[in-house]
């Protein structure tokens, strides 16, 4: 797949390097909390319940909890991370940080919100994507105490599959029948745009709620992030509870070590590779300067740590403990 090529439905190019493996199940049911209440002055540490593949965490007095759907494993091989660079370089690179030079590991986590009455989830997964081990969405949101029918509002980063492919059933139908999807202007009119989406388009439509890039989605708990360069509207999300914030990073960076510590070196995935680049660059310094939690929906599970600034580059530091 050259770098022009969307990754949502023509994923066949990119099969033959991408496998993966997860497994999921539960945990109890967490509670509602309005968003006016005082704000802590530090975020909680996140709580690992019984089922490892669920981790309940707070946004301020927002509850939230990330969500393994799946795993991908994209092949060490030059085609798809770290194009053009030198093998040696890049097997040092991820020797140095303790990661396998054989295949790069990418984590497949949306993140569940409870805020008032609206239940957010963020991205939805792989589904059944031949690229990936997936599609334990379902299960590993009911096992945190909702209902697909539960949740009222979606936020997509992007139009690739592993972030879209858990809107439908296998049948074809909403597989959240009652909640608004929201993903940028830029990005629906780019997904109505193609021919292999066709019928994700026709079935999502009455649902769709478009933004402009950057945008007050939900005033005072969700703001767009624009993060130009990967595809035509990918956005992050701010999510804020009282003077907390989490940013949900979407792709803009995709592996915990490459992505973070050489955020200059091109990636298959990003449509337009030098201003995703750019871009990637420019939300990392965010989060550093800014000392933002972060939450990657593809760095190890749960995704959720803090950008560190390290010389002219930047390190990914996982939340204690939340990484294992």
């Amino acid at each position: 797949m050259t770098r022009t090529c969307r990754f949502v439905f023509a994923i066949a190019p990119l099969a033959s390097a991408l496998l993966a493996s997860a497994m999921l199940s539960g945990c109890s049911q967490p509670q509602s909390v309005a968003t006016d209440t005082p704000t802590p002055t530090t975020p909680s540490a996140p709580q690992q319940a019984s089922n490892p593949d669920v981790l309940r965490f707070r946004i301020g007095t927002l509850e939230a909890a990330a969500l393994k759907d799946g795993d991908i494993e994209a092949a060490n091989d030059g085609k798809t991370f770290a194009i053009g660079q030198p093998a040696d370089q890049v097997n040092a690179l991820l020797t140095a940080a303790g990661a396998p030079t054989d295949v790069l590991h990418l984590s497949i986590q949306p993140l569940l919100v409870r805020s008032g009455a609206r239940t957010l989830l963020f991205d939805t997964g792989a589904a059944d994507a031949s690229f990936a081990r997936a599609g334990r969405l379902p299960a590993s949101l009911r096992a945190a105490g909702v209902e697909p029918s539960q949740v009222t509002d979606i936020f997509i980063t992007h139009q690739h599959q592993d972030h879209v492919g858990g809107l439908l059933t296998r049948e074809g139908s909403l597989a959240f029948p009652n909640a608004a999807i929201h993903l940028s202007a830029p990005e629906w009119e780019s997904l109505k745009g193609d021919r292999d989406a066709a019928a994700l388009v026709a079935a999502i439509a009455p649902k769709v709620a478009t933004f402009q890039p950057g945008a007050a989605i939900v005033p005072g708990v969700v703001t767009a992030v624009a993060v130009d360069g990967h595809t035509p509207g990918h956005s992050a999300y701010e999510i804020a509870s009282g003077d907390e914030r989490l940013l949900y990073i979407g792709d803009t960076a995709h592996h915990y070590v490459i992505s973070v510590q050489r955020p200059n070196w091109t990636v298959q995935y990003d449509m337009n590779a030098p201003l995703a680049q750019t871009s990637r660059r420019a939300l990392l310094q965010r989060a550093a300067d800014g000392k933002l939690r972060v939450y990657s929906v593809h760095f190890p599970f749960p995704g959720l740590g803090h950008i560190k600034a390290q010389g002219d580059s930047f390190v990914w530091e996982p939340e204690q403990g939340a990484a294992h």
